[in-house]
């Protein structure tokens, strides 16, 4: 993976630096980010809300630091998925094509060794519904077995018996 740092007038666009880069990447199959150094800067001495505005300003949807760790992660083959409770939401990641009983055992080893099933949801319907019950309401929880693949994003409440 290649990672540029261009002026802050070229974050979104990139310039004909960039542009010789991704030549150079296309030819070895590599990935390329451009980031501004100072517009990271800004963008952590600022606030939540700021930085969304700030960004959108700049034309950027995201930090260029979020869009490293995003490429790094597709090189990588990776994938977050996360398990909530009452008090605290984890985030947890594993290699895509990695199964249910398997994702379980990163959190315990007991959880895979006694895997009987994941309750999944995604975290995009979760989040618009707002709650468990309004995802379960909505068809939206689903109930998985052992060879169930992980997926970027979903949320999982594992069940297991030892």
């Amino acid at each position: 993976m290649y990672v540029c740092n261009v002026h802050e007038r070229d974050a979104a666009s990139g310039n004909a630096y960039v542009r010789v880069v991704r030549e150079i990447a296309a030819k070895e199959g590599a990935r390329v980010v451009s980031i501004s150094a100072a517009v990271e800067a800004e963008v952590a001495e600022l606030g939540e809300g700021e930085r969304e505005a700030f960004l959108e300003g700049l034309g950027l949807k995201e930090s260029g630091l979020t869009r490293v760790v995003h490429e790094g992660y597709a090189l990588l083959n990776l994938l977050t998925f996360y398990t909530a409770g009452p008090k605290e939401v984890h985030a947890w990641t594993v290699p895509r094509g990695t199964s249910a009983p398997v994702a379980a055992g990163v959190i315990h080893s007991d959880f895979q060794k006694g895997f009987i099933r994941a309750e999944i949801i995604n975290s995009d319907d979760l989040l618009r519904l707002r709650s468990e019950a309004a995802a379960r309401d909505a068809g939206l929880l689903a109930i998985e077995g052992k060879d169930y693949l992980m997926r970027e994003g979903d949320i999982a409440h594992f069940r297991f018996n030892v």
